[in-house]
């Protein structure tokens, strides 16, 4: 009786971690601009969910996790610079203890790519965040891209 007791227990709780809801608040999608045969932008856009928010690229050293990102262009590109986005807004937190960059809503980040030819080019990337509401953090967050530049 035990086990029989044991073993619908175990599946009441397996069959509840199936529905267990994953929140997903920022939602990511990758383009690109054209602006010369050997020039491209790609264009990373995070569209937030309301009540919640992701940080800047340059937040100071103590504080929370910054959006980055890792580009890998295929041969024939190479990416210049840094990423690039609006001026973020700024907030005091308290668990931080400093002020810090931040965006909700939508956000639009651009990374300049030099192309060697006029063929289609592939760069892939990985965009790493951590969105947050007024209650908590979700975990840092991984969002793997590619994007043929034509």
């Amino acid at each position: 009786m035990k086990k029989i007791n044991l073993l619908i227990a175990f599946l009441i709780f397996a069959v509840s971690g199936v529905f267990a809801q994953v929140e997903t608040p920022v939602k990511w999608s990758v383009g690109f601009k054209k602006v010369s045969d050997t020039e491209a932008v790609i264009l990373l856009k995070a569209n937030v969910d309301q009540g919640w928010h992701i940080y800047g690229l340059n937040v100071p050293s103590g504080g929370p996790i910054s959006t980055s990102f890792a580009f890998t262009p295929a041969n024939g590109a190479k990416v210049v610079g840094k990423p690039a986005a609006k001026e973020p807004k700024s907030k005091f937190e308290d668990v931080f203890k400093m002020n810090v960059p931040y965006y909700n809503g939508e956000v639009v980040f651009q990374q300049k790519v030099k192309l060697a030819n006029n063929k289609p080019t592939t760069v892939k990337g990985v965009a790493t965040f951590m969105a947050c509401d007024k209650e908590r953090c979700l975990p840092p967050d991984e969002y793997e891209f590619a994007v043929t530049i034509k």
